[in-house]
């Protein structure tokens, strides 16, 4: 989840040819986006508000990923992959999305492949984002380390 604006990363006619997939949706606080293990059916690009990244570890437990903020786009992996959702998210504060349908955003890509290497990146850039979140977690003092574990992640 990259905490840098999606429209920071984005170029300008990108954006604007997702505006016009787009639907606008307000989830009031703690309303939930989308769940994690549930079949995708989008993308939700934050517009205004903040929402809480969750992760179940157990049926019971949750672990807080980030709260991420506007500009942030949620769901893309899964919408490409077709995977359910692998996180939740949830309203932290009543919170304006743009949602852009699998479906929609799928044909918009191959309609216009000059778009899919932006989103490629995107995806690249997410990735390296989680990579530096893992060592970092992986380092905290308060971890038991795995020397083993440790050596092949320096």
């Amino acid at each position: 989840m990259p905490s840098q604006s999606i429209a920071d990363k984005l170029s300008l006619e990108l954006m604007q040819a997702l505006q016009a997939l787009k639907s606008v949706l307000v989830f009031a606080k703690g309303a939930t986006l989308f769940r994690q293990g549930y079949p995708v059916t989008g993308i939700y690009l934050v517009e205004a508000g903040e929402v809480r990244v969750l992760l179940s570890t157990t049926h019971t437990q949750r672990q807080l990923i980030e709260n991420v903020g506007s500009g942030t786009i949620l769901g893309l992996g899964e919408s490409l992959s077709g995977e359910n959702y692998r996180i939740t998210a949830e309203a932290l504060v009543s919170t304006t999305v743009a949602f852009i349908p699998r479906d929609a955003l799928l044909n918009f890509l191959r309609e216009h492949p000059d778009f899919s290497m932006e989103v490629l990146r995107l995806l690249s850039e997410e990735l390296h984002s989680l990579y530096h979140k893992f060592r970092s977690i992986s380092s905290h003092p308060g971890r038991p380390r795995r020397r083993e574990l440790d050596e092949q992640l320096n």
